[in-house]
This record gives C-alpha cells, sequence and structure tokens, in this order.
C-alpha cells in the first residue's frame, strides 16, 4: 500500500527486532528502503534476522546484542549508530509478559517485565532524544504498548503498569520535545501471535486461539498489517500527528476489554498448570539463547 522508496534516506532501529513482532516490523521499513538497526539480547538471534533480511529484501540491518535494562550499555549503542549519522526513527519494541495472580507475584518478577518495558523503553528513548535535540534534528519514536493501558491489566499487573507508563512517557514527550521536531506515538495492538509470548500468555491453547474465538473480527492480528501501522507513523505523511496512541486490535478492547478478567474462573490447579507451562517456555528459550 505505500510506494517504492518511502522510507530511503531513514534509519530506524527496533528493540527486540530479532523476533516476533520488532522483526516484522524491521522488515517491512528495510523493504521501502530504511536503513534498519535492531538490538536484542541474544546477539546471535539478531545477527541470524540481520543476515536473513538482508539476503530476502536487500538493503542495510545492523544487529547489536544489548540488553536495554543497562542503561551504559543501552548509551555506548546508541553513540556508536549515530557515528556513522543520526538516527531518524526509533521502535520500543522490546517487552516481556506473563499471566499470574498478582498475589503471587515476587518482587523479581514484577522487576523481570518493568526493568525491561518501563526503565528499558526510558533508557533508549532518552539516548536516542537527548541526541536528536543535541543535533538539532528530528526525530519520530513508535512504542509499543496494549490496550490495557486505557482500562488496566487483571493477571498481567506489571504489564500493565509498564505499559501506562510507556503511553504516559509517550504523551509526555509529545509535549515536551515537540518544539525540536521529534514526535511520538504509540502503538496497542491485539494479539498478533507469536510462539513464545503466546505460551506465556495463554499456555496450553494455540496460539491465538482465545483472541480470534472473542474478537468482533472473528480473528487475530497479522505481521502486515502491523507493519502497515508503523511504517505511517515512521514516515512522513502526517507530521502533525504526535502524542497518540491507536489500538489496531478488530475493536476487542472496546468489545471485550481486551485484557484477562476471564481468567478469574481459574482455580488452582489451572495456576498450577500454567506455571509449569511458562516455565518449561522459559526453560526452552534458555536453551536455545546457548
Amino acid at each position: 500500500m505505500f510506494k517504492d522508496g518511502l522510507l530511503t534516506h531513514k534509519r530506524i532501529l527496533v528493540t527486540g527486532g530479532g523476533t516476533g513482532l520488532g522483526k516484522a516490523m524491521a522488515e517491512g521499513f528495510l523493504t521501502l528502503g530504511a536503513e534498519v538497526f535492531i538490538c536484542g539480547r541474544r546477539k546471535g538471534v539478531c545477527d541470524a534476522t540481520a543476515d536473513e533480511l538482508m539476503q530476502r529484501r536487500g538493503g542495510k540491518v545492523t544487529a547489536y546484542g544489548v540488553d536495554i535494562r543497562d542503561a551504559g550499555a543501552v548509551d555506548a549503542m546508541v553513540e556508536d549508530i549515530f557515528a556513522a549519522g543520526p538516527l531518524t526513527g526509533l521502535v520500543n519494541n522490546a517487552a516481556g509478559n506473563f499471566i499470574s495472580r498478582t498475589e503471587d507475584l515476587s518482587p523479581r518478577a514484577f522487576d523481570a517485565i518493568a526493568n525491561i518495558v518501563m526503565h528499558g523503553t526510558f533508557y533508549v528513548t532518552h539516548a536516542v532524544g537527548k541526541r536528536w535535540i543535541e543535533a538539532g534534528v528530528p526525530g519520530d519514536v513508535v512504542s509499543i504498548v496494549a490496550t490495557w493501558v486505557r482500562n488496566g491489566g487483571p493477571f498481567v499487573t506489571p504489564s500493565a503498569m509498564s505499559k501506562s507508563a510507556v503511553q504516559a512517557m509517550t504523551q509526555s514527550l509529545a509535549a515536551e520535545w515537540g518544539r525540536y521536531g521529534v514526535r511520538l506515538n504509540a502503538i496497542a495492538p491485539g494479539e498478533i501471535p507469536t510462539e513464545g509470548m503466546s505460551k506465556r500468555l495463554n499456555p496450553g491453547e494455540a496460539p491465538g486461539a482465545r483472541s480470534a474465538a472473542l474478537n468482533p473480527m472473528g480473528r487475530c492480528g497479522t505481521f502486515e498489517e502491523l507493519q502497515n501501522l508503523a511504517t505511517f507513523l515512521m514516515s512522513d505523511g502526517c507530521r502533525w500527528l504526535t502524542g497518540e496512541t491507536l489500538a489496531m486490535d478488530g475493536a476487542q478492547g472496546l468489545a471485550t476489554g481486551g485484557n484477562f478478567y476471564e481468567l478469574r474462573k481459574w482455580g488452582d490447579e489451572d495456576w498450577a498448570r500454567a506455571r509449569e507451562s511458562i516455565k518449561a517456555q522459559n526453560v526452552k528459550d534458555r536453551a536455545e539463547r546457548g
């Protein structure tokens, strides 16, 4: 739906860009001519993604192995990118989440989400934004949040709190940095099935099955739809659009709240099975990281 070369001369960093939604958005930007940078904790995964995308789409993708919870590491990465020229765009996509009764959470479990979603998102946005301001150049930030920022997220409280903080950052900095030509917007997608996250949020179910059954449009979202919306926000098509959170969920948030309220029906055995399934997925992920 976009003309070829739309994002030529754009340089865009996607956090959590090695897999899932981040990889999809990175590919969309690359296809339209952008130079793309991706980062994630697993350098090998990001390197493999960069090679795959360049072989399939051409262009240039540079990978970094960075834990965005480490502000110093984030700043060093951004400094390295800016050494060859300023970024024009940032996508805050890196995140984590799992379902749990809030009374069962430990401080460490809460921090596992908040340190990535809230702290990490701020560290990257701050490192990029201050360089835009110092250089006197404009820039665009797109952050991935959730419809829970509007009505809360039972059984995903750490994510709901942290994503709400990202929305507050989006609104606050849109007002504060608008005079510098820096725009900040957010996308609140419904479920776009990815294997790892689906198994942490809907353990024991086929990815996307629950959302498709409840959604007013009878389906989940697609990578292509997210690519298209993120591309529009990164383009120069409407420079006056800033400080907004755009829901892309087939109206599920309006119809059902778009959250996990139905899990109130679960008993102890249900939660025990969910915890074991999530632990198994975590073990699998650690094994894949080596």
